[in-house]
């Protein structure tokens, strides 16, 4: 498809991120670029120490032994955008979770809605799946999400939604396939290839009220992104910007993947960005006592949730 051209945006807003991206800051380092990239991480190995929290559980329930990263076994990884908010812990505004099988090189990304109506576990109550972060942080969000898949949650990387145009910069911007024309925020999106900065993708990623598809729509967008900014994060024209990236790493994530736990990712497991299955959950818009809900039948949580099991070698 050719390249059309863009109309960018010149004023400069200081505004809240409804961000959705959010994965893409380790995502770029762990399945990006190889030896250079090592080098940096070795010299900031103590920026990294600081972005590591822990579960309360080592193990996930749904393993019966902890996955090896050393002899490339399946694993699962939690995305969270989280929309912290001044005086408590904020809400988990973005689900992803990713499967990664090293040796069939391939990924599976599944956006989970966020008002997806699941159990909270260790709340006792039924809710919007996104209001577990808000409940327990990540521990019950991380638990919410292997009892609504029944999967494993091996590792997680909750990111501050902020720090997302900040990224694009670094990685020099991304490159999309665009299927719909859209304005929004004070940026002109027309179809075809459209490449964009930092602030323009996080426009591209938000917005869902103009699209006809709704917030399934704004799905495929921000998984567009991701995909875009892993790829120019492999590049080596990206490779002199990861101070930078590093940078926005340590103020904005946390995780509990350790910074072997990440050497081993990026030796064992970065050829898996080549081949990405995104994965639509459907199901139904209904009200309850007049709030809205996304209501997911068992027969689809099922179908997923044997998709991934097959991803993970787990039977």
């Amino acid at each position: 498809m050719a390249e059309q051209p863009r109309t960018r945006s010149r004023q400069k807003k200081k505004k809240k991120s409804g961000l959705k991206i959010f994965s893409v800051i380790i995502l770029v380092l762990i399945l990006g670029a190889g030896g250079y990239a090592y080098y940096l991480w070795h010299t900031v190995q103590s920026t990294f120490d600081k972005t590591h929290a822990p579960l309360d559980h080592e193990v996930s329930d749904k393993r019966s032994s902890k996955a090896s990263l050393e002899n490339q076994d399946p694993i699962s990884i939690l995305l969270l955008g989280v929309d912290e908010r001044e005086g408590d812990r904020g809400r988990s505004d973005s689900l992803i979770l990713m499967t990664i099988n090293p040796k069939k090189h391939s990924m599976k990304m599944v956006s989970i809605p966020r008002d997806t109506r699941t159990e909270i576990v260790g709340k006792g109550t039924t809710d919007k799946i996104n209001h577990a972060y808000a409940f327990g942080g990540v521990n019950m969000a991380v638990d919410t999400v292997e009892n609504f898949l029944d999967v494993p949650v091996d590792y997680y990387i909750e990111v501050n939604m902020e720090s997302f145009k900040d990224i694009v910069d670094a990685v020099g911007g991304v490159t999309v396939d665009n299927d719909l024309d859209f304005n929004y925020d004070g940026h002109v999106f027309p179809k075809g290839t459209i490449s964009m900065n930092g602030e323009e993708a996080l426009a591209y990623a938000r917005m869902r009220k103009k699209d006809p598809r709704g917030d399934f729509g704004r799905q495929i967008r921000q998984r567009q992104v991701i995909q875009a900014v892993i790829n120019e994060g492999a590049s080596i024209k990206s490779l002199t910007n990861y101070d930078d990236i590093l940078d926005t790493v340590s103020k904005n994530v946390k995780t509990n993947l350790t910074f072997d736990d990440m050497k081993e990712i990026q030796s064992n497991y970065k050829d898996a960005r080549k081949n990405i299955d995104q994965i639509k959950i459907d199901g139904d818009n209904e009200r309850i006592n007049g709030i809205y809900y996304y209501s997911v039948p068992d027969t689809e949580r099922n179908a997923i949730s044997s998709e991934l099991k097959k991803h993970l070698n787990i039977d």
